[in-house]
């Protein structure tokens, strides 16, 4: 039996893949806000520094990486009329080792800040289960191309082209209040979450008939 010679030119099938992989992540960030309010600017400077100093124990916790910081400060208003000024300092932290996130989160809220946000869970090298996820989107694509080739009376060829496409989309037991006097947080379930990697990719493929 002879097969027809495989056209470059000829027809082909494109199809879409999708796959991920899930692995509890390995590092955490947290959103720290401090805030100072007084009736002007100087003074809410000089509150936030106070504030600040009082939580520089908290962010030189071992592991606990001070990313990015931002200063702002404004006018505060009540209805129509300026009633003071607020001044405030933005943090972004990335806790290195999971086992210390009750530490330092009884810490930071020790030192009373206005808000904090987090943990959010990362990985701290995803290639790997990028690669896994890159071989599942290539699994369901070939899945899906295999199908319509069968739908056609024919079979897969030689793959033609793949192109990426854009996906959008973690102890050591503790007292009950540590040495540096923040509050126990251990109830609140702060454990590792799984951090979803995602591939999408779109595969061109040659229909042999």
């Amino acid at each position: 039996m002879t097969e027809t010679p495989i056209d470059p030119n000829g027809p082909e099938i494109v199809t879409e893949g999708t796959g991920w992989f899930e692995q509890l992540g390995d590092q955490a960030e947290l959103d720290v806000t401090f805030t100072g309010f007084a009736e002007n600017r100087s003074d809410a400077v000089r509150e936030l520094g106070l504030r600040m100093a009082a939580a520089e124990p908290a962010l030189e916790l071992p592991g606990l990486i001070v990313r990015n910081r931002r200063f702002w400060v404004h006018d505060e208003w009540q209805t129509d009329r300026v009633i003071g000024c607020r001044a405030g300092e933005d943090l972004a932290l990335t806790l290195t080792d999971p086992t210390g996130l009750e530490r330092a989160l009884s810490a930071i809220v020790g030192a009373e800040p206005t808000a904090v946000h987090g943990p959010r869970w990362i990985l701290a090298d995803p290639a790997v289960a990028q690669r896994e996820a890159q071989r599942r989107a290539v699994g369901d694509a070939r899945q899906r191309a295999e199908g319509y080739a069968e739908a056609l009376g024919g079979r897969l060829g030689a793959l033609r082209r793949l192109s990426d496409a854009p996906t959008h989309g973690g102890a050591v037991a503790l007292a009950a209040r540590d040495s540096m006097g923040g509050p126990d947080v251990r109830e609140l379930g702060l454990e590792p979450e799984p951090v979803r990697v995602t591939a999408r990719c779109t595969i061109s493929w040659t229909l042999v008939t």
